[in-house]
């Protein structure tokens, strides 16, 4: 499942047409995390898939790829209008509504070692469900 959360994150990086410095950072991290080889995410950077069905992912997962991504349209400190809409299109195919993506996105920050209260954030963003 992490590598489909992972191709969700490169879809959005790539979505301005580059991927920053900052951004792919936040990637690899996330993968050395979850113990994917930095070879395998240069190959998923190159060559970014098709996002796949998200029907499978439980209600945790869906919010925590809704949370990475609004983490990593943050990163490079700049937010672009295709981020925003990226974000608030995989937000609805998540079953939330778009608006989800401006009240978490004023909470969340960029950087990955500064951590919201995930529990706070779960449960704005549980009002948002369709």
């Amino acid at each position: 499942m992490i590598k489909d959360q992972l191709n969700i994150l490169i879809n959005l990086a790539a979505s301005d047409s580059t991927v920053a410095e900052k951004e792919a950072k936040v990637i690899y991290t996330l993968a050395k995390a979850n113990g994917i080889a930095k070879e395998v995410v240069d190959e998923m950077l190159k060559t970014p898939q098709p996002i796949l069905s998200f029907d499978t992912f439980t209600e945790d997962e869906k919010f925590e790829n809704l949370y990475h991504l609004i983490q990593l349209m943050k990163s490079d400190g700049q937010v672009f209008k295709s981020e925003i809409h990226f974000c608030e299109d995989i937000a609805e195919k998540l079953g939330y509504k778009k608006s989800v993506v401006a009240e978490l996105s004023s909470r969340i920050y960029s950087d990955p070692s500064i951590t919201a209260d995930r529990k706070m954030l779960m449960d704005r963003a549980h009002k948002f469900l369709k």
